[in-house]
């Protein structure tokens, strides 16, 4: 947490230069793991799980009216359950990478903005774990899991101003993440939902 938020300050010192907006997000992921194993078969016992992200950065306007470029650093945990009868196991996982996106504000009434979001990021696992009847796996040496995916999103957000200069947000995202080249039979994906909350400041 002290390192998310020592990168927090060094994004805001930069936005400072040159962004309109610096902002916090934090919230829940409910992923579905889209599983195929090397014969391209999938895993039907998989269930959705749960887990947080975070994400920092900044805003900057762009020169069409209304919209504005995002850039930010995003912590996902992307979580599953599964089993039967004889086996049960789950996977946890955490990526960190970038996202870089477009905001578009579509609606003004009094202290609320509505806007909607579209957003392509790159991440990368630092740490994940797979629980096989008590025993625990590690994933990062597994190929499926490891290497860099790519993250399109979609969202809706509206914004509430509080102060001149801070504003709390309430979202809804979804996106996919899938590795961008894997030659290994095993494949995954996630389906993410995510509910986001955040805490914006202007900088202008």
């Amino acid at each position: 947490m002290k390192k998310l938020l020592l990168l927090f300050v060094i994004l805001c010192s930069l936005g400072s230069l040159q962004a309109q907006e610096v902002y916090f997000y934090t919230g829940k992921n409910y992923t579905n793991y889209d599983y195929k194993s090397g014969f391209g078969l999938p895993n039907p016992s998989l269930q959705a799980g749960t887990g947080n992200f975070y994400e920092m950065g900044y805003v900057k306007p762009l020169k069409i009216k209304n919209l504005s470029y995002t850039i930010g650093l995003s912590l996902n945990e992307y979580n599953a359950l599964g089993g039967n009868t004889a086996n049960s196991y789950s996977w946890n996982t955490q990526y960190i990478g970038i996202q870089n996106g477009l905001v578009y504000s579509f609606l003004n009434y009094k202290d609320f903005n509505f806007v909607v979001k579209g957003g392509l990021g790159l991440s990368t696992l630092i740490y994940g774990k797979q629980e096989l009847n008590g025993t625990y796996y590690d994933l990062s040496s597994q190929s499926e899991f490891s290497g860099l995916f790519i993250q399109p999103s979609l969202g809706l957000e509206t914004k509430y101003k509080i102060t001149e200069k801070a504003y709390l947000s309430l979202g809804y995202a979804y996106s996919k993440s899938a590795k961008i080249s894997d030659t290994s039979g095993e494949k995954v994906a996630f389906n993410t939902n995510q509910i986001q909350f955040g805490l914006h400041f202007s900088i202008k």
